[in-house]
């Protein structure tokens, strides 16, 4: 098994929904789109008040070239603009639909063996953008301003509790695949593979399974033939999802601070990425649904459910029969690099890989207390830097000298919060910095 340096393992946590398959969000009343779900401009209405949409039109189209378009998840009609608080705190305009109940879908036309320049311009069409947390517009990474020639998809899935990929894989495994060779087809290269960790087992003798599709071992690379799927097995430790960690640990190579994978000949992709591409192309059906997983022992029944973007979470909580009594933290996304919830007053969007609620057995409640400067933080962090100073210098509010330290550098995994034994909150501190430094630039 392959891995990077530092890191740690954490306990997945994943057995609650690992055998759950897939289910389909029923169709609910009110639906509140975000206009901003993706990294770059938010998209511009195309539709007014009292507008009839039906479920997979355009209701906003992107405003720049890093920008995502947005359909309607349902059929109904545009009740209002509005203003909502997302999942990180911020106010975004959001286009609030309410269904009428029927079931008319609108879908592009078919690719049938599509050129390079035709994926490109699906995927812009289709509003796809990266599902693995940060939603960069993927018609923009599909074209590199540096040379590229490996393909890297992140199947790891390494944060705790989460499955959506991992049951994706298993119960679609040939509709992924189509996709991902859909995107190596669009950037032009044949070396192609898919990093995933050694606890998911099932998914990894499922790809093996598949025509074309070889494992990493000295024996089948020495018969690759090419435009075969190599299947790289990683060692399960946090956070090798992590676009840098997984190309050292699949390439050996290592990605300069402050540069993209395409620096180094990569280009990297999510799972569930890879299979919007193949819906998009195949099927003509645009970016609106995406595969969440549900989970945390404060939830009754956890399960791992396609919803349509803009669903209530209040809506998927009551279909997994609500919250247990000892349920004191909510989460949207992950334990690890998700967001606290004050309540259920979000809605979904293209990049929630999940939703927790956490009992006081899995979340820690304890107040943070002063730094006893351990080291530990530093032990584990990823990117070799010093969270400790980081999180001192923001706490003083000397932002230059936080910067100094890396803080524009760190993507927020929450290893070093994870291990740190006075509980400090550094990843928010990192956040914190970034929000000033930008500010003051």
């Amino acid at each position: 098994m392959k891995t990077f340096r530092g890191g740690f393992h954490v306990p997945d946590n994943k057995d609650l929904t690992a055998t759950a398959v897939i289910e389909q969000m029923p169709v609910v009343t009110d639906y509140y789109v975000p206009l901003s779900q993706h990294i770059g401009k938010p998209a511009q209405p195309v539709v007014n008040v009292g507008d009839e949409v039906v479920e997979g039109q355009l209701i906003a189209e992107a405003s720049a070239y890093v920008s995502a378009n947005v359909h309607s998840p349902v059929c109904g009609e545009v009740a209002e603009l509005v203003k909502r608080k997302n999942a990180q705190g911020n106010v975004v305009d959001c286009i609030h639909i309410k269904s009428n109940g029927k079931q008319d879908k609108f879908v592009l036309p078919a690719l049938d063996d599509p050129s390079p320049e035709q994926i490109v311009e699906r995927v812009r069409e289709a509003g796809i953008v990266g599902m693995g947390g940060a939603g960069f517009p993927t018609a923009v990474k599909l074209q590199p301003k540096d040379p590229v020639d490996s393909l890297v998809i992140n199947a790891a899935e390494c944060e705790p509790y989460l499955n959506c990929d991992n049951r994706l894989i298993i119960e679609r495994t040939d509709r992924f695949l189509a996709g991902v060779r859909l995107i190596a087809k669009a950037i032009g290269v044949s070396n192609i593979y898919i990093g995933i960790e050694a606890n998911k087992t099932e998914a990894y003798n499922k790809l093996l399974e598949q025509d074309g599709v070889i494992a990493d071992t000295k024996e089948a690379l020495e018969n690759r033939k090419e435009g075969d799927i190599v299947v790289v097995l990683l060692k399960a430790k946090y956070p090798q999802g992590a676009e840098k960690t997984l190309i050292k640990a699949c390439l050996n190579r290592e990605v300069p601070v402050g540069a993209l994978p395409a620096a180094v000949g990569c280009i990297v992709d999510n799972v569930g990425t890879a299979y919007a591409v193949w819906d998009a192309v195949v099927n003509g059906r645009p970016l609106y649904k995406r595969l969440m997983t549900v989970s945390g022992r404060g939830v009754v029944n956890p399960k791992n459910i396609e919803v349509p973007v803009g669903t209530p979470l209040s809506q998927i909580v009551e279909l997994c029969g609500g919250l247990t009594d000892n349920a004191v933290k909510l989460v949207s996304g992950g334990p690890m690099m998700g967001f606290s919830l004050m309540n259920l007053d979000v809605c979904t969007t293209k990049t929630d890989s999940g939703f927790l609620a956490l009992t006081d057995k899995e979340a820690s409640t304890v107040l943070p207390t002063p730094c006893i400067n351990c080291g530990r933080c530093a032990s584990v962090c990823p990117m070799r830097l010093m969270p400790m100073y980081i999180d001192f210098y923001t706490t003083v509010g000397d932002t230059e000298n936080a910067v100094k330290y890396g803080a524009l550098n760190c993507f927020e995994c929450g290893t070093c919060a994870y291990v740190c034994p006075a509980k400090r909150p550094i990843v928010q501190s990192v956040r914190l910095t970034k929000i000033k430094a930008k500010e003051k630039k």
